[in-house]
């Protein structure tokens, strides 16, 4: 998707989501952006069930009159991200919710670069005013136990660093579960990701109603 095209959705995705008598007096949507890979983008899923479209049902169920662009793309690693953040996030983004690494880890990336990349992301968004929830990913087993304890870090130490608030584990409550996986037993189905969703939402919901105190 182009810069343009990117920025048209965004625009005409708010535009509709104005309305609706259950949420919040607000002047306009909160704009927040999902911004990771084939976890956020909904890999193999309707648009309507992948997370940043279901924490937007969720979020507006609670009073937050959001829109969540889905800004995922499938088999982007923390690199990739890094070389598209500033055309994938519009300007007049409240939020980014971002998810990347997971892509890394199943590479074999060196979490050293993984972390490099995913803070010139967060560096990169700050420097544009735009507040992150970092989103976290822990490593398969059979990356190894160094390994692993390598990249697990990568996320608690960002979140720490930049003082951003932390969804630890994507997957949680997801992963090794038949029922809510894609045949390929890695990425989550529909029912999957609303388990992600509502685990999530405490987090994002959270991180929403700091972003529209700030802006009163």
């Amino acid at each position: 998707m182009t810069f343009k095209a990117a920025a048209v959705q965004f625009a005409v995705v708010a535009g509709l989501m104005v309305s609706g008598g259950s949420v919040l007096a607000q002047e306009k949507p909160l704009q927040l952006v999902g911004f990771g890979d084939s976890l956020m983008a909904g890999y193999q899923l309707p648009e309507t069930d992948a997370l940043p479209a279901q924490l937007q049902v969720r979020l507006r169920a609670r009073g937050i009159d959001a829109v969540v662009f889905n800004a995922g793309v499938s088999g982007d690693t923390s690199a990739a991200g890094l070389s598209r953040v500033d055309w994938s996030v519009p300007d007049g983004t409240d939020g980014v919710v971002l998810e990347l690494g997971a892509n890394d880890a199943l590479r074999g990336i060196a979490p050293e670069q993984t972390e490099k990349n995913l803070e010139e992301i967060i560096v990169r968004l700050r420097d544009r005013d735009i507040p992150v929830l970092l989103v976290g990913v822990v490593v398969p087993p059979n990356m190894g136990a160094a390994y692993a304890a390598r990249f697990n870090a990568i996320y608690a130490r960002l979140a720490e660093k930049y003082q951003l608030p932390l969804y630890p584990f994507i997957l949680d409550g997801v992963v090794l579960q038949p029922g809510l996986q894609l045949e390929d037993g890695m990425h989550p189905n529909g029912k999957g990701v609303a388990v992600m969703a509502d685990r999530m939402l405490p987090v994002v919901e959270q991180f929403s109603r700091t972003i529209m105190d700030k802006a009163k």
